[in-house]
């Protein structure tokens, strides 16, 4: 199994900055890429960005130039760097990791991000 643990969510204004944090810990030979989604109310859970172990990314359309993935394979920890935020980036965000030994696709527990207008 892996574990994913988020931290860093919270209330900004719009144009302010948050950086979220996900550690990953337990089998992490299980993993390579690792990825923040979101999921606004009434929304489907989307993917904002995804890194792998080697430094590849991609980003969602809509937060290009804005935010920033990065990893530190040593600690085993991915950040999003997000700046200028506006109100619809308010949401649920999620770190993720597939799995590429098996089927399991491993799922933090959320941190809520909500940018106040």
């Amino acid at each position: 199994q892996v574990q994913l643990v988020e931290s860093g969510g919270g209330m900004v204004q719009a144009g302010g900055s948050l950086r979220l944090s996900c550690a990953a810990s337990g089998s992490i030979f299980k993993i390579n890429a690792m990825g923040w989604y979101r999921q606004a109310p009434g929304k489907q859970r989307e993917l904002v960005a995804r890194i792998t172990r080697s430094g590849s990314t991609n980003y969602a359309d809509s937060v290009k130039g804005r935010f920033t993935i990065s990893r530190d394979n040593a600690k085993n920890t991915v950040y999003l760097q997000m700046n200028s935020l506006k109100p619809d980036d308010t949401a649920v965000y999620y770190c993720n990791a597939p799995s590429i030994v098996t089927a399991d696709n491993y799922w933090g527990q959320g941190t809520q991000v909500t940018v106040s207008s």
